[in-house]
């Protein structure tokens, strides 16, 4: 299994059986997607920066809500929750979990408040977690930094944070290595993954290159 960051919230996850793109945003945002394709494109929330869907091509199925899903022998969990103030708002954000056999990747979406309890005990055991460290209307440094202890995945990439060139709003990566207690994490190009065998004992922080065109 290979991981790719195309910044913001958008990943292609790939692997001989499925690949998946998630939320794929358009040029309106500063910088647009190169060409992708996949079998599958999940959509976390209905706005723009992660809901254009027509940057990929090839897609058998597009997953916008929670549910259920197989495809290509992987299981899909789509789970309702909230941006910041959602629920008084009516602003829903769904997290997606990706099951490639024994490695499952979480990813969080625009999620905007600290899950209960039970809330994350239903995403199970998590091999890598994608979250957004942004603020604004998701999470802050602080609040993820709270969320991965929480959760205690494998891998942690930190997702949906301001980067050269993008126009939307957003807090630097700074203060969730500060709350992480780090100060020179691994970054590489992509993350892969052959097996269980490969993930670390203790959590850890990986920053993902991303792959970026100009603007336009």
């Amino acid at each position: 299994m290979e991981l790719t960051w195309y910044g913001l919230a958008c990943f292609r996850i790939s692997d001989r059986s499925l690949k998946v793109v998630t939320d794929p945003y358009g040029p309106e945002v500063g910088h647009a997607l190169p060409r992708l394709r996949a079998d599958v494109v999940t959509v976390s929330h209905d706005r723009p920066g992660h809901n254009y869907i027509k940057a990929v091509s090839g897609a058998r199925k597009v997953l916008t809500g929670p549910g259920e899903y197989e495809l290509g022998g992987v299981f899909i969990t789509g789970i309702r929750t909230w941006h910041r103030g959602g629920r008084q708002k009516g602003e829903p954000n769904t997290i997606f979990l990706f099951e490639y056999g024994n490695i499952t990747i979480c990813h969080l979406g625009d999620l905007g408040e600290v899950p209960k309890q039970e809330d994350i005990e239903a995403l199970g055991e998590v091999s890598v977690l994608l979250i957004p460290v942004g603020g604004h209307d998701t999470l802050n440094g602080v609040e993820a930094a709270e969320v991965v202890s929480l959760i205690e995945p494998a891998y942690v990439v930190p997702m949906h944070y301001a980067l050269p060139g993008f126009t939307l709003k957003l807090d630097n990566l700074k203060k969730f290595l500060r709350e992480m207690g780090i100060s020179e994490p691994r970054e590489v190009e992509s993350l892969k993954i052959a097996s269980k065998n490969d993930l670390p004992e203790e959590t850890e922080v990986i920053l993902l290159k991303p792959r970026v065109h100009g603007n336009g």
